[in-house]
């Protein structure tokens, strides 16, 4: 048995023991360091190529998040009942982790490198996103990969008006704030937050005491450092030809600022492309074939840097944007809603080029996602989808599923508006919201915030207000210049420092993710880019009140409605049935949905009214107790000598003995009812056992006046003539009507 040595390092936070571990697994990986807190414990390993990926022109770094189902004692549900393709939280997980890590390996770096995080264990106290970093930070700083770390990363939360840190996965389902912060000792490198209308000034005060909580990461990951990290790979970046810049620069002269500076993100692309080709044609025409592709390669590397460098200096220097807005200047809005026939809701956003369709389809509850990860919740009832074809950037590619990227987005803009949807209990539907993305020039998810607020409202969603999002750059360079952009479009987010989103009301932020490409952001920056991302969302809101300030009073005439009763819960069993069959029979006869909850709640969701009465009333049949002074229109369904058991509801039989048939003495039950008759009867005992004792004889002699105030039911004349008097127990004003839970 090999003998490995093993490293550990341990610090306290929030009250808890995290500890991290190496040298006892994955001896093979360049780095590998598992990660301990409470009972989660993760497994983050690194490995790199030893060569630079031949004719890369980007970092090819890899990030995996592993769900084990078997990490919280749960075997996968899908038929191979094994794990396969990654759940949504895994890419989400994967996202958050690549982020902060990405920006801290030299510029020019090409050599493959994967990160894989495992779960080995999860005790659904801890939310292991932040570890995924941690841990990945660690294998990255113990290994001989070039690598500027280690990053910290801590979840905050907003409980009972303070904030803490690393809450429970309970804790958050609850906090006003769920915000996951990563940075260097230095700097913040990745910002993601979900909140319920949290002002600027606390969400900075949260990313502020969450960059605190990276400080003892960073420091603890170091220690793990000085114990058993490798020593680091020299890198040195390959020598840029200045020459060739030089001439390449020359050659273009003013043409670049010319072809650049134009708001039409085709026309631009268009110029640009042109410039490009003569460029290349003029520095490659001499050239030998063996060695054109090189050549070529070198030009447009020069070229891209060249146009790279001219978007940046003009705004740094001139305060010039490409498409001649000012710096905190929001594109042309334009925005529309209702224009889709027979969905349910949907809202139509655009700024300056970038378009999204959101459209809303509201389900019944038995439509809610089921989820099959490590999490604590098991389903979901509100979703948003993104998605981002091909030719909304004039592209021709092919089409595949959802990709990481459309994941992510959906995810950030479902997030964003979470915090002002009415809750469950109000409004007991499926939401499903869709974004297709018609055009894009920067700023995407943002625009599918704005349009998902517009749709839902548009649906009749009683949701709290709109909500809008904006997404802010920054341009930095090595003098310490900075500039804070407001509503980057593409060219902006391709060359520029930062992407920094923010959505929110009027009230606050809901959603936050930050972005960077530089190795931190400073909090004076952050500050600034708040301050603008308040103005242009309250300029966007405004907006959007005009299109549409409110909810819509009424639903779609194709969405569902939905009736809500309450049962005992003692009596689901008889609503559903052996095997189910007694609520496959309502079903079938109304052509409703039904979903029966634990708690006794039920939910009857069909858009035809009629269809949701009548299983309103077979519901109500089935589960309701007979009382004393009941009156109900029963079927004779089975005859004795000493008198007929009548169906009063469905699954109950009364018993009339003969002597209560009829005034005045009967021979033979035959004389007076038939089985199949159709009987006005008043219930006159329940006894311990259940059985209930009827009397038609009562309603005959006028004694309903009486008996009608206990509270019984009645329903009109049918099969055999009788001449009961009818009569009702419960007039319509008092009678209990079953909630609609309409907006």
């Amino acid at each position: 048995m090999t003998n490995r040595e093993v490293y550990t390092v341990s610090a306290e936070i929030a009250g808890r023991t995290l500890t991290l571990e190496s040298g006892k697994f994955a001896e093979q990986a360049d780095g590998a360091v598992t990660v301990r807190y409470g009972d989660t414990v993760l497994l983050a390993t690194v490995v790199a190529a030893r060569e630079a990926r031949e004719g890369a022109d980007f970092f090819p770094l890899t990030v995996d998040y592993e769900e084990k189902m078997y990490a919280a004692g749960k075997i996968p549900g899908n038929y191979f009942k094994r794990e396969g393709k990654p759940t949504n939280t895994a890419i989400l997980i994967s996202r958050l982790t690549d982020r902060p890590l990405r920006p801290l390996f030299p510029k020019g770096y090409r050599n493959e490198v994967q990160v894989i995080v495992t779960t080995f264990s999860i005790d659904t106290t801890c939310d292991p996103g932040a570890l995924a970093i941690i841990g990945a930070s660690a294998a990255l700083s113990i290994s001989s990969i070039p690598f500027a770390g280690p990053v910290g990363a801590v979840q905050m939360g907003h409980l009972n008006g303070s904030l803490t840190v690393n809450p429970s996965m309970s804790e958050t389902e609850t906090s006003g704030l769920d915000l996951l912060v990563a940075g260097t000792d230095d700097a913040v490198l990745m910002v993601e937050a979900g909140a319920n209308e949290l002002s600027e000034a606390d969400m900075l005060t949260a990313i502020q005491q969450g960059h605190a909580v990276c400080k003892q990461l960073v420091a603890l990951q170091r220690e793990l450092v000085a114990k058993c990290g490798k020593p680091k790979l020299p890198f040195e970046p390959p020598a840029s030809d200045t020459s060739l810049e030089e001439a390449v620069a020359g050659y273009i002269g003013g043409r670049l600022r010319a072809a650049i500076n134009d708001p039409n993100k085709m026309q631009r692309e268009e110029q640009t492309n042109v410039l490009h080709a003569d460029v290349l044609h003029y520095f490659t025409a001499d050239e030998p074939p063996e060695e054109l592709p090189t050549r070529q390669a070198a030009v447009s590397k020069v070229f891209d840097t060249l146009l790279k460098a001219e978007v940046r200096n003009a705004i740094l220097e001139r305060g010039e944007r490409v498409d001649g807005r000012t710096l905190t200047e929001v594109r042309p809005l334009s925005m529309e809603v209702g224009m889709i026939p027979r969905v349910h809701g949907s809202g139509l956003f655009a700024r300056g080029q970038t378009q999204v369709l959101t459209i809303t389809t509201l389900g019944s509850p038995s439509e809610e996602q089921r989820l099959d990860d490590l999490g604590t919740e098991t389903s979901k009832t509100y979703m948003h989808h993104y998605n981002f074809p091909p030719f909304s950037t004039g592209e021709a590619r092919r089409l595949g599923g959802p990709r990481r990227r459309d994941i992510g987005h959906g995810a950030l803009a479902e997030r964003a508006l979470y915090a002002v949807l009415p809750d469950d209990n109000d409004f007991p539907y499926t939401m499903r919201l869709v974004s297709e993305v018609l055009s894009s020039n920067g700023s995407s998810s943002m625009a599918s915030v704005c349009g998902s607020s517009l749709s839902l409202m548009d649906a009749g969603v009683p949701i709290k207000r709109h909500v809008a999002g904006i997404a802010m750059g920054l341009v930095t360079d090595d003098n310490g210049r900075w500039t804070v952009l407001t509503d980057i479009q593409g060219i902006e987010d391709a060359l520029g420092d930062m992407d920094f989103k923010v959505a929110g009301t009027s009230e606050g932020i809901t959603g936050l993710q930050l972005d960077i490409k530089t190795t931190g952001v400073t909090f004076e920056i952050m500050r600034i880019a708040f301050e603008q991302a308040r103005q242009a969302r309250l300029f966007i809101l405004d907006a959007m009140q005009s299109v549409l300030p409110t909810p819509r009073p009424e639903l779609s005439p194709y969405a569902p409605r939905i009736v809500t009763l309450q049962i005992p819960v003692d009596k689901i069993g008889a609503l559903i049935g052996p095997g189910g069959k007694t609520i496959r029979t309502i079903i079938d006869e109304t052509g409703a949905t039904i979903d029966v909850e634990p708690d006794g709640r039920v939910f009857i969701a069909t858009a035809d009214e009629s269809a949701a009465q009548r299983a309103v009333e077979m519901i109500e049949g089935l589960t309701r107790d007979p009382k004393v002074g009941d009156i109900f229109l029963g079927k004779v369904v089975r005859i004795m000598n000493y008198g007929a058991f009548v169906n009063i509801l469905p699954g109950k039989d009364g018993m009339v003995h003969i002597s209560e048939l009829a005034s005045g003495r009967v021979k033979t039950v035959e004389e007076i009812v038939q089985i199949g008759d159709d009987i006005n009867v008043i219930v006159t005992d329940v006894d311990a056992q259940g059985k209930i004792s009827l009397s038609r004889r009562a309603l005959l002699e006028g004694e309903s006046s009486s008996a009608g105030s206990s509270g019984g039911s009645s329903g009109g004349n049918g099969g055999k003539r009788d001449d009961t008097p009818r009569s009702s127990s419960r007039s319509g004003a008092d009678r209990p009507r079953p909630r609609r839970r309409e907006p």
